[in-house]
């Protein structure tokens, strides 16, 4: 019996939500595809897209539950592409800003199978985009970081100088952890009163964008009843942004919102 050539795993960033927002390389991947393992935020658009040839494996993963760990996933990728199976990946937003596609490449590449990238447009690139809040600004922000909200440790992760004046931090998956990370920036300079946009469900129909302080912000996530997939935008760049702005609820609480701003 002839050896079996390993076939290619395509990581494939399907975006945020909107299937406008896909690259025609990856439509045609997704199209032609007879496999697609796809993560849980991948929309139910995106994967109507799908042929009726294509097999369609979900690794959803939920906080604290996963259906599958990452190694199984990352075996799995490799069982597929070894037996000659082409696999396309399809990861929600981009494949390499946390989306773990380092991990799956590596796996790949250890196990001689040819993999691809394909990139697509990151959560905080199109929610901010449907927001109309630009990440960078002549007049607020020349630098842009982002960090993830929803880890072990996250009270010793150093965040010092990444938010602030001239600076914009992008946090994705901490709606969970949002009190915690307003008191961590806060504890570390960042003034209560800088302000932060939330966007819900970015690039879909559903999406919600919302503005408040730092120091209303784990109050504001509670009160607004957000759910995740959702991203926490610090900085004054947030000041540009169309949202609905709660930070008249400071002054039905009675808060002073000028001695914040000291």
């Amino acid at each position: 019996m002839a050896d079996i050539a390993p076939a290619t795993v395509h990581l494939v960033g399907a975006g945020p939500g909107d299937p406008e927002l896909l690259t025609i390389k990856a439509v045609r991947l997704i199209r032609d595809a007879r496999l697609i393992v796809h993560d849980g935020l991948v929309s139910d658009d995106i994967l109507a897209l799908a042929g009726p040839q294509t097999e369609l494996v979900s690794v959803a993963k939920q906080r604290s539950r996963h259906s599958m760990p990452q190694e199984a996933i990352n075996a799995l990728l490799v069982r597929f592409a070894l037996a000659g199976e082409p696999v396309v990946r399809l990861k929600g937003g981009d494949p390499f800003i946390f989306g773990r596609g380092g991990e799956e490449v590596d796996a790949c590449r250890a196990a001689g199978v040819p993999v691809e990238v394909v990139p697509g447009i990151s959560a905080a690139i199109g929610a901010a985009a449907q927001a109309q809040l630009p990440l960078t600004h002549r007049e607020a922000s020349s630098a842009v970081s982002f960090v993830a909200g929803q880890c072990k440790g996250l009270a010793d992760q150093n965040w010092s100088g990444l938010a602030g004046k001239g600076r914009t931090l992008v946090i994705y998956m901490g709606v969970a952890t949002a009190a915690d990370i307003a008191d961590k920036l806060i504890a570390d300079g960042v003034s209560p009163a800088i302000p932060v946009a939330v966007l819900e469900n970015g690039t879909r129909a559903n999406m919600r964008s919302l503005r408040t302080l730092l120091a209303d912000l784990g109050d504001m996530v509670v009160r607004e009843e957000v759910k995740s997939p959702a991203l926490i935008v610090v900085g004054d760049v947030a000041a540009h942004a169309l949202a609905h702005d709660v930070l008249a609820d400071w002054a039905a609480k009675g808060e002073n919102i000028s001695e914040m701003r000291s």
